[in-house]
């Protein structure tokens, strides 16, 4: 897999210019340039199209398209090039549960673990406005000064990440950290992008990271943080999505101008 990767397309579309041994730089370089440049979106999923996580399919849409993804892609092709590069990226399942009760949460969040210097770190890239954007790491080290809106909690056999959202503290994921294979996740895809409950076939979720901050898209509703503080507003109609995806996202979809929501019945 990782022998197929264009390491140089994928450092373009990331602007990272950075190291390339695999080293807690490289790691920590390349998540924070893969987060601020490469979107959280699930526009294919509520158009019908399938979602493949094969490399050359996640780079053409990922890179070459300069699309955005959700988790199973974003950390399918990270891995992808981790493993170009040397490192030994292991991939996990954990069930989100920002919006559900963990009894009721699925497995279908997919994220990684890299081992570096005897650290394990738990990498995110596809977690949107929730993910951090630095490795976090596990075993009993301290969570990076850096990055002291996100911790690692372990619960008996279970990790549970906790995110800061407005000052609040949020359980965001909770994952046994076993180790999976990618056709683990190619099962949990499918039921992502295809079963009629799947929050992803019936809402938009999008987020993308801007000069001062982030812009986050949940159905009509957009919210902006930055340093100055937090603002929100809503689509009036899918010209006004268009066009913010235009600006802000880094591509232009015309399709949405017809976008069918279940989550929004009858806008226009």
């Amino acid at each position: 897999m990782a022998d197929s990767v264009d390491l140089n397309g994928y450092f373009a579309r990331i602007r990272w210019q950075g190291p390339t041994a695999p080293t807690y730089s490289t790691l920590a370089g390349l998540l924070s340039h893969h987060l601020a440049h490469v979107p959280f979106e699930n526009f294919d999923v509520l158009l019908g199209r399938g979602i493949r996580l094969d490399v050359a399919a996640l780079q053409a849409k990922l890179v070459h398209a300069r699309r955005g993804g959700y988790c199973f892609e974003h950390a399918s092709l990270f891995a992808a090039v981790l493993e170009a590069l040397g490192f030994a990226p292991l991939r996990h399942a954990a069930r989100v549960i920002t919006f559900r009760n963990r009894n009721e949460a699925p497995r279908t969040h997919m994220l990684l673990s890299v081992t570096i210097d005897h650290v394990r770190y738990v990498v995110d890239p596809g977690f949107g406005p929730f993910a951090s954007s630095l490795p976090l790491p596990l075993d009993g080290s301290a969570v990076p000064p850096e990055c002291p809106t996100h911790r690692l909690v372990r619960e008996g056999t279970n990790w549970i990440l906790h995110a800061a959202r407005d000052g609040i503290d949020i359980p965001a994921w909770i994952s046994t950290l076993d180790i999976e294979n990618p056709i683990d996740f190619e099962v949990a895809n499918h039921f992502t992008a295809t079963h009629p409950d799947s929050l992803f076939k019936n809402s938009i979720l999008a987020s993308a990271a801007t000069a001062d901050g982030r812009v986050s898209i949940m159905n009509r509703d957009v919210t902006h943080r930055s340093a100055a503080g937090v603002t929100r507003s809503e689509l009036p109609d899918r010209r006004a999505l268009r066009a913010l995806l235009a600006r802000y996202f880094g591509f232009d979809l015309p399709e949405l101008e017809t976008l069918r929501v279940p989550a929004i019945p009858g806008w226009i």
